[in-house]
């Protein structure tokens, strides 16, 4: 039965939902606000929790909630703002019932219910049942959810409210049980009537559309009616009852409230006034919410923006059905004027928000307990195993008491603060790294310990430099270290599959990492909404640099033109770019981030699976997981290393030992090699750790480091932090003397002292702080998590009154306080820890010397570790020839699966000419090195070795058939090209590969025959279906090859590029030498010579293209020929008089002048062509 609906008539008694009589309030109306979705409601809500933390204190509100989809990713920061601001937290989310799959759809099919957690226990079985349904789909972004599973785990620590419009109260009320919800499971959402007003209200929407086609697969109709559906005459009072009263026998009593929405939208009272007769009927309390999704009224537009791209149409289309008034958060007088039908409704929201509220730092876990020999606790057992390896790193105490000092000290510390299991965690996943071969080092703060170097968990001896532990662990610093693993890239899962086998899947998962809208993503999607066509969108894409500036940022709206893309970019679309890419786009995984816990991971945060197998993520980034208390351990891929080991097993193979007698690693090299600081000072550094950048190039020479430490000061000063704060000209000048060593106040001496009076590393600005201002070891601790967290400027401006109170208390004056202030903000753009960089500075060294010593391994090492690097491997190649080492081709005779060094004999050094072909062919490639530019003074480059590319280098052949043909020929000697085929099961795409690579002329098969010939040579059996008959093995039959004219050099250069990337014997720009040296149009090496100050031309391929936001718009462009490498310096004027030959060249010739400095050498562009290559060259641009 249909029941009308009864009218609150004015002046008559009201009564609080809970039963007792409301009084008119007194000032502030009390509200608090519980349903809410973030920007953490990935294309749903449009602020970040801080932001609705701001605006609803600026409110007055009580208490505020976060009701984000699915769980809890934007909860930490809710929690975190909210305490520091003091507002109460209430923490809930808003599941979808029946639904397996939120992701990439536009409209998700389920009903929807709201569930806020009473305190930290029901916090707990939240977290706990999300997190069961998550893993137990077993794929990413699905997880099913039934109301009878879900009032099981509840436990009564739930308040279960009714939810939005996709929720079964509303549902049933409004008569479309069945409809887009159950009635389209697996499916869309009926687009009919009134069941079509399921997809406004996913989209925050608050119309009763009626939707039927429409554009871009949309389901939107513009022309349908914003109000159609069923008339509240229809409602059923009766059935919603029902189902209140069905979540009540489930939750239990007090447990379920029913939502009153009133946005001011046609039938809002209407609709309020049948649920607070349904609440009263089933005798439920009622409370006013605003199903909010952003925080002010002006971020409406990037809302509908959301909107429309979750809805996949545009804002025109979907305009009819954004809630008029909008979404945002509203105050207590302005929710009481929306029901002033209804006014206890408000005050009931602001009682059950004090009732939900509770600190989110309750339900912080520990770590699981390590296991330990009978006998030892974990603070004896490490106390027991530091002494017996300190042993081996400093000898008996009696030899080195210093270093035991420290050691004894530090561990004291490390017991008193609980940390002890820390440490042993850390130790064991080493451990089992060596026990595997695998290389590995940590970094992070663990090279201020000796504890972690006498753990070899560290190769930084911090006895050694003096490294504080103070600023790695101590009684002021909140929370554990902070231990960095890095370990060979290609090895690391073996390491990350290890931590969860060792402590089990439930108490271990990976962190998330929050994937922000960048510039073109913004751009892409603000464009697509406003209704531009998409290759329009394309085009503006192709132009974007760099980071989409607001207004705000460039000084209002006046003359406001947006840098970094074309200029005809509309400014509607620039302005909602800029304003998006702060905002999350959707969680990724951080790729080496892992927590631990004493219990099961997902009753701290829910889990759910990662796209690769076997690994289970978080909902909390990094950050979030540091806030909340959880410990984490990041064990990071460092392609570095992959390429140094497979370098120094090569030549440990072949017999070379380390200094000590041990097989060659990073830390028993030769120490202090002059010859490793020659080959730095000259910045002929590529594909050397850190330092191979452009920017790092041009330091170099000027910096001209001549000890280890001047390594650790190179890769901490071209950092942002650094640049940002003037200390790079400052600290080079000081360097070579041209500048007096000052400080910026007499307390910052012993701070700066070592670095020459200029700041350089982040442990200078803590302790500069706490010299300075007097910090506490708290404060400092809260200033170095400000200068490595995500949005670093605001949580710096937090700490500016209390630096500049400090300062003022220490007698430093007012421009001294900004200047010391300026410095310490320059670092929350990414300054670098000197221990991060002593650790970094081995490998830079390590590969230095590599590079000198043994060149052939070095880039062979680097070859086989690809993808890495600032470097493509063309160009590592190029320069190895530069340095005239010998690169062969890949040869199914000699390559193995990836680069190698290998002998060349006299008769191989005649086939290697051309790649691998046998020598009684007619060579058509040059000799591969040698001839090459000599710059062979830096390093010793061996004649008899070689680099070999390998078979994993050419496209198109895949890892089984690089497995078969290597298994097929350690079998025995291929004897021709049909013998390979036959035993290798090659295909014809396998075939035409090799063939068009080079890699079958050592088996006497050119490039164009091998193509022919590939559909006779394959093998039947690997791409047909059923049964096949191969032939007799010697009785094959590959028909007769046609007279086919070798290839030329040229040729075969495009070739080489085409099938592996890579020319080993030549460079582009040698094709085109003759014509431009009769164009007067000098080499990269000829501009050594070249005058300063008069404007000569120089041309080559585009490796790289930069515009570093500290470079105040000036575009750094890499151009290399066969004979080096130039940077090409470009001013934005002539950025923009040249935009489209500058961007899109693969090849340009340069006009302009050299500058030189301090053994740098710099070309200032004045004027742009492009230059036509005979290849195709791809460059790494604004990386």
């Amino acid at each position: 039965m249909n029941r009308r609906l009864s009218v609150v008539r004015p002046g008559a008694a009201r009564h609080s939902p809970s039963g007792r009589p409301f009084a008119e309030p007194e000032g502030a109306v009390p509200y608090a606000e519980l349903h809410v979705h973030s920007a953490y409601s990935f294309l749903d809500g449009a602020s970040l929790p801080a932001d609705l933390v701001a605006r609803a204190c600026e409110l007055e509100l009580q208490a505020l909630a976060v009701t984000d989809h699915g769980g809890f990713p934007g909860v930490v920061q809710l929690a975190s703002a909210a305490r520091t601001a003091g507002l109460p937290a209430v923490i809930g989310t808003e599941l979808t019932l029946l639904s397996e799959d939120r992701s990439a759809q536009a409209d998700p099919p389920g009903e929807h219910i709201v569930l806020l957690a009473r305190d930290p226990e029901g916090y707990r079985r939240l977290s706990r049942t999300v997190g069961e349904a998550m893993l137990a789909s077993g794929e990413k972004n699905r997880a099913r959810y039934e109301l009878e599973d879900l009032a099981a785990a509840s436990g009564g620590n739930w308040m279960v409210l009714s939810g939005c419009r996709k929720g079964g109260v509303r549902r049933a009320l409004e008569g479309l049980e069945g409809q887009g919800a159950e009635g389209s499971r697996g499916g869309r959402l009926p687009l009919e009537g009134a069941g079509s007003r399921e997809r406004a209200d996913c989209l925050g929407i608050a119309g009763s559309p009626g939707i039927a086609g429409g554009r871009r697969n949309s389901g939107f109709n513009p022309g349908a009616s914003a109000f159609s559906g069923p008339s509240p005459a229809l409602w059923d009072v009766d059935a919603a009852v029902e189902q209140v009263r069905r979540l009540e026998s489930l939750f239990g009593k007090g447990n379920v409230a029913v939502e009153l929405t009133n946005s001011g939208a046609p039938l809002d009272r209407e609709r309020c006034r049948a649920l607070v007769e349904t609440a009263d009927r089933a005798g439920v309390p009622y409370l006013a919410t605003g199903n909010v999704h952003y925080a002010r009224p002006r971020d409406r537009d990037v809302a509908d923006v959301f909107a429309a791209t979750r809805a996949r149409t545009t804002l025109e289309e979907i305009d009819p059905f954004l809630p008029a008034n909008g979404s945002h958060l509203r105050s207590g007088e302005q929710m009481l004027s929306l029901h002033r039908d209804h006014p206890e409704a408000v005050a009931e929201a602001a009682r059950i928000g004090a009732e939900c509220a509770f600190d989110l730092a309750l339900v912080a876990p520990d770590l699981p307990d390590f296991p330990v020999p009978e006998g030892h606790t974990e603070a004896s057992w490490l106390r027991c195993l530091t002494r017996e390896r300190a042993l081996k790193r400093y000898g008996p105490r009696s030899s080195n008491p210093r270093a035991w000092e420290v050691i004894d000290h530090e561990l004291d510390v490390i017991v008193g603060l609980g940390f002890p299991g820390y440490f042993l965690i850390v130790c064991e996943i080493v451990d089992f790294c060596r026990s595997r071969g695998i290389w590995c080092q940590g970094r992070g703060s663990s090279a201020n310990s000796a504890v972690c170097f006498a753990l070899g968990i560290t190769a930084v001896d911090a006895v050694r430099h003096k490294m504080l532990f103070e600023r790695f662990l101590s009684p002021g610093r909140s929370g554990p270290p902070d231990i960095d693993v890095d370990i060979e890239s290609d090895r690391r899962e073996e390491v990350i599959q290890h931590v969860y086998e060792r402590y089990g899947r439930k108490c271990a998962a990976q962190v998330a990492n929050t994937i922000s809208y960048r510039p073109r993503s913004a751009i892409r999607d603000a464009a697509k909404a406003l209704g531009y066509e998409e290759g329009q969108v394309e085009a503006w894409l192709r132009s974007v640099e760099h980071k989409v500036p607001a207004k705000a940022d460039v000084g209002g709206s006046a003359g406001y033109e947006p840098a970094g893309y074309e200029a005809d970019v509309p400014a509607a679309v620039a302005d909602l770019a800029s304003r998006m890419q702060r905002l999350p786009r959707h969680l990724g995984i951080h790729t080496g981030g892992m927590v631990l816990c004493d219990r099961p991971v997902i009753d701290v945060c829910p889990a759910g699976w990662a796209r690769m197998p076997g690994r289970t993520v978080l909902q909390w980034d990094k950050d979030d997981c540091a806030e909340a208390g959880l410990v984490k351990f990041d064990l990071l891929g460092l392609g570095m290393l992959t390429a140094l080991r497979k370098s120094y097993t090569q030549l440990t193979d072949a017999g070379i030992a380390g200094s000590d007698g041990n097989p060659l690693g990073l830390h028993n090299l030769p120490q202090e090699d002059s010859r490793v600081y020659a080959l730095l000072q000259a910045a002929d550094t590529v594909g050397v750790f850190q330092v191979e950048s452009r920017a790092q190039m041009a330091t170099l020479p000027r910096l001209r480091p001549e000890c280890f430490y001047d390594i650790v000061i190179e890769v901490a000063l071209i950092r942002p932090g650094p640049i940002q704060g003037d200390a790079v000209s400052p600290y080079l000048a000081r360097r070579r003397g041209r500048e007096p060593v000052t400080y910026p106040h007499p307390l910052t001496k012993p701070a700066l002292e070592k670095t020459l009076g200029v700041p350089l590393f982040q442990e200078q600005l803590m302790q500069i702080a706490i010299d300075v201002a007097g910090f506490t070891p708290a404060q400092a601790d809260r200033l170095r998590k400000a200068m490595g967290a995500k949005r670093s400027h605001e949580r710096m401006s937090e700490l500016k009154s209390e630096l500049y109170s400090g300062m003022a208390a220490k007698g430093v004056p007012p421009g001294v306080r900004e200047e010391i202030y300026d410095k310490l903000d320059a670092f929350a753009e990414f300054g670098f820890p000197e221990s991060h960089s002593f650790s970094f500075a081995y490998l830079v060294y390590a590969s230095a010397w590599l590079k000198v010593h043994f060149p052939e391994h070095f880039y062979a090492g680097i070859l086989a570790a690809q993808p890495m690097g600032f470097y493509s491997p063309q160009s590592l190649v190029a320069d190895a020839r530069r340095h005239g080492v010998h690169v062969a081709s890949p040869c199914v005779v000699r390559s193995l699966g990836e680069a190698s060094v290998r002998k060349r004999g006299a008769a191989e050094r005649d086939v290697a000419k051309c790649g691998g072909e046998r020598a009684e062919m007619e060579c058509d490639e040059p000799e591969c090195g040698d001839g090459a530019a000599a710059s062979t003074r830096l390093v010793d480059p061996h004649g008899d070795l070689e680099v070999r590319l390998g078979l994993d280098s050419v496209r198109g052949l895949g890892a089984a058939a690089v497995s078969r043909i290597l298994k097929a020929r350690q079998g025995a000697p291929f004897t021709d090209a049909v013998d390979m085929a036959r035993r290798a099961r090659l295909g014809r795409g396998q075939l035409e590969a090799l063939a068009a690579a080079g890699a079958l002329q050592a088996l006497g098969v050119g490039r164009r025959e091998g193509i022919w010939a590939a559909q006779a040579l394959a093998d039947k059996t690997v791409q047909g279906k059923g049964w096949y008959q191969p032939t007799l093995p010697g009785t094959e039959s590959i028909g007769t090859t046609p007279a086919l004219d070798e290839m030329t050099e040229q040729e075969a250069a495009i070739a080489d590029i085409s099938s592996t990337g890579v020319s080993a014997g030549s460079y582009p720009t040698q094709f085109l030498r003759g014509d431009l040296a009769g164009r007067g149009i000098l080499k990269v090496s000829d501009l050594g010579e070249a005058p300063v100050g008069k404007r000569v031309r120089v041309a080559g391929v585009v490796t790289h293209r930069q515009r570093p936001w500290t470079a105040t718009g000036v575009t750094f462009i890499s151009l290399e020929d066969e004979t080096g490498i130039l940077n090409v310096v470009c001013s934005t004027g002539l950025w923009d008089r040249y935009r489209q030959v500058a961007r899109r060249s693969q090849g340009l010739v340069v006009r302009g002048m050299v500058e030189r400095g301090d053994g740098a050498m710099n070309f200032v562009a004045d004027a742009l062509e492009p230059l036509v290559l005979p290849v195709q060259a791809k460059s790494r641009d604004f990386r």
